[in-house]
């Protein structure tokens, strides 16, 4: 005879594997470290693009001023100054990319454990 509480976990697992559990799964088949730093990898990849793209857009904003001041313009300064926002720039995402995807990490591995769990009561019924 097939019970309600057999039922209920059926369905239960069925949503999860529909919709949450491919990414949980592609998640767990990295190692931690792994999937963490692959993901601040891309956040540093896409941190520069951004910043080429607000530095030349700023340039471009201001395109008259600029080719005005080149000329007087110290230009190691500038660039130390600019790679200095550039450095504190892809730190601050870094690290926010790092502390986002650490939490993601966990919280697929919970929820995995959740499902193998279940998996197994299910076996057992």
């Amino acid at each position: 005879m097939i019970s309600q509480d057999k039922i209920r976990l059926m369905a239960q697992m069925t949503y999860y594997d529909e919709h949450v559990g491919k990414k949980n799964r592609n998640m767990a088949s990295y190692f931690r470290g792994d999937y963490i730093g692959l993901q601040v990898l891309k956040s540093i990849i896409s941190a520069t693009i951004v910043f080429l793209i607000v530095v030349a857009l700023f340039i471009y904003y201001d395109f008259e001023v600029f080719m005005k001041d080149i000329y007087q313009i110290d230009l190691m300064a500038t660039g130390k100054n600019l790679l200095t926002i550039y450095l504190v720039f892809v730190a601050v995402y870094s690290a926010i990319t790092y502390i986002v995807f650490a939490i993601k990490y966990r919280k697929s591995q919970r929820n995995l454990r959740e499902y193998y769990r279940g998996l197994r009561r299910l076996g057992d019924y």
